[in-house]
């Protein structure tokens, strides 16, 4: 559950845990995994700032030191070493057909007779 809901107040967004080295080197990180090609982290950025809009680059490179500590961890904890899932990853994951149910079912809510024919 979001902090946002009644009764509760707003989350801050602000990192709470973790010091300032580690912060600096988590965001140093980001950055360059932003700069390179065809990875799954440089996937990864982009499409944050897709969900932050424009002025969202601290956010989306803060979100993207997130993913790579979960990555070390991961690594750590199951002692294996790193595979990346590809820049295409996040492009594979999407399913048309799953989208195009969602897309109907949300106008058959809005009170719409939805009848779909091929585009020609």
């Amino acid at each position: 559950m979001t902090g946002s809901q009644r009764g509760q107040q707003p989350r801050s967004g602000r990192a709470r845990k973790g010091g300032p080295p580690l912060r600096a080197a988590l965001c140093e990180a980001a950055w360059a995994a932003t700069r390179t090609r065809d990875t799954y982290l440089a996937a990864q950025y982009r499409h944050l700032l897709r969900r932050f809009g424009t002025a969202g680059h601290t956010k989306a490179t803060f979100a993207l030191g997130h993913t790579i500590l979960v990555i070390v961890w991961h690594l750590l904890a199951n002692n294996t070493g790193y595979h990346d899932l590809g820049g295409d990853y996040l492009a594979r994951r999407n399913d048309a057909e799953a989208r195009r149910r969602y897309l109907v079912r949300q106008l058959e809510t809005l009170g719409h007779n939805v009848t779909l024919t091929p585009a020609a």
